[in-house]
Order: C-alpha cells, then sequence, then structure tokens
C-alpha cells in the first residue's frame, strides 16, 4: 500500500491507535480525516494537528454511520483508505444475567460499525486506482481474555469478516488489511480499570505503529504485531496460560 498521497478516514481518531495512525499518515503526506464522539477532543486535536479534519460521530449509530459516509463522500471525492479503527473494550461477567445494553453496544462498535462503514463505503473506493480498507482487530481476536470476552469475540468476528471481505474485493483496486495489535499503551479499556486515567499498559504507540506502517508499506494482508504474533500461532496454548 502506498502511504502518501491518500485521503483517509479513521475512526475513533481522538486517541490511541487512531490518533497516532492520523499524526503519522498526516506526517506522511496524506490528507487526514478522523472522527470520534469527544467534540471537545476533536477541538483540541485540531489546534495540535492543524491538518487533520475532524467529524463528530458516534459510529455506534447506524443513522450517524450513514451521515458520515455521506458527508465524507461530498467533501472529499477523493478519500481512497477507511480505517476501521473505533473499540470499546468492558469486563464481561458470563456467570451473572449479562446488562445487554452493553453487550449490543460492543459488537455495535466494534463489529457491525466495521461491516456497515465498509459496506458504504466499498462502491465508492472501487473507483479509485488505488485504495484500502484497513481493519483495527487484535492478538486477542486469537486467543481471548476470559473477563472481557464479549470484545475478544467481537475482534475474532472481525478477523473472519476481513478475511471474507478481502477475498469479495479480490479483483478490483481495494486493497484489504487487518492489523492485529497486542496490547498497547492506550486508554482502551478504561472502564473497567478503577483508576480512569490510567492507560492500558503494554506495547508503546511509537514501537506499535512502526510495525504496522512497515506491514502496510510491504503489503502484508494480515499484519500481527508484537505479542499477536504469538498469539495467532498458538492461540490454544496461549489461553491456558493467560487465563490460568
Amino acid at each position: 500500500m502506498k502511504t502518501t498521497g491518500n485521503t483517509i478516514l479513521i475512526t475513533g481518531g481522538t486517541s490511541g491507535i487512531g490518533l497516532a495512525f492520523a499524526a503519522q499518515f498526516l506526517k506522511e503526506g496524506n490528507t487526514v480525516i478522523i472522527c470520534g464522539r469527544r467534540e471537545d477532543r476533536l477541538l483540541k486535536i485540531k489546534e495540535t494537528h492543524s491538518g487533520i479534519i475532524t467529524r463528530v460521530c458516534d459510529i455506534a449509530d447506524e443513522v450517524q454511520r450513514m451521515e458520515l459516509c455521506t458527508w465524507v463522500v461530498e467533501k472529499y471525492s477523493e478519500v481512497n483508505v477507511l480505517i476501521n479503527n473505533a473499540g470499546m473494550q468492558l469486563a464481561t461477567d458470563l456467570t451473572k444475567p449479562v446488562e445487554v445494553a452493553l453487550v449490543r453496544g460492543e459488537v455495535e462498535t466494534n463489529f457491525i460499525a466495521y461491516v456497515h462503514l465498509a459496506s458504504l463505503f466499498a462502491g465508492h473506493l472501487k473507483t479509485k486506482e488505488a485504495a484500502a480498507i484497513i481493519n483495527i482487530s487484535s492478538g486477542l481476536a486469537f486467543a481471548p481474555i476470559a473477563f472481557m470476552p464479549v470484545y475478544c469475540a467481537t475482534k475474532a468476528a472481525v478477523h473472519s469478516y476481513t478475511l471474507s471481505l478481502r477475498h469479495q474485493l479480490k479483483s478490483t483496486s481495494v486493497k484489504v488489511f487487518e492489523i492485529a495489535p497486542p496490547s498497547v499503551d492506550t486508554e482502551l479499556g478504561y472502564q473497567h480499570r478503577e483508576d480512569k486515567t490510567q492507560s492500558h499498559g503494554g506495547l508503546p504507540l511509537s514501537e506499535f505503529l512502526a510495525e504496522a506502517m512497515d506491514g502496510l508499506r510491504n503489503d502484508i494482508p494480515e499484519i500481527a504485531v508484537g505479542q499477536a504474533k504469538g498469539l495467532r500461532a498458538k492461540r490454544e496454548e496461549l489461553f491456558l496460560n493467560m487465563n490460568h
């Protein structure tokens, strides 16, 4: 994938992996559009990254996803890359009645939004000489951590879905990538931590970004970063170790 001269839409771009990708792609000479739920964060990002285009959008909302697509295609018709990145990670006790609204929100954000947005943009992307859809999954797609089962299941679904999407688009100009991060030092999952300001811990964002960008430049369709490589290769063994 060429990593310069694109127009890129990144969901969940106000923090963590999404913002890191936005800053890197901007640095490499791309037009970058990010969306997120929190307008205050988007305003701060415009102050620190003046070239980034922002849009308030809760991608868990079907109508807002459709409005986002219409707005992007009308205002930035040169858009040729979609990065499905937004995510929600909650702890769920499966031995007790679950809060169905929370389960639905996690599935909607982590999986349904990916499927819907890719379908909304696919027709437009196919008209471009070079285009890409990049889905962010997780090493936990291959070996889940049992206390956050819905998150892990949605990432497994993203992996499976990406294989099918790549197959369906194989005769077009649209390349389909999956990036599976390990635990990366972001705020993901803050909802289930006592200290809400504490980061996720794990691989520094700069190290994750360097490996992920290298995979994109080399057209590697499935980019497992860091420890995610082991989770993919030894999934059953590592599941037992992680959940011992």
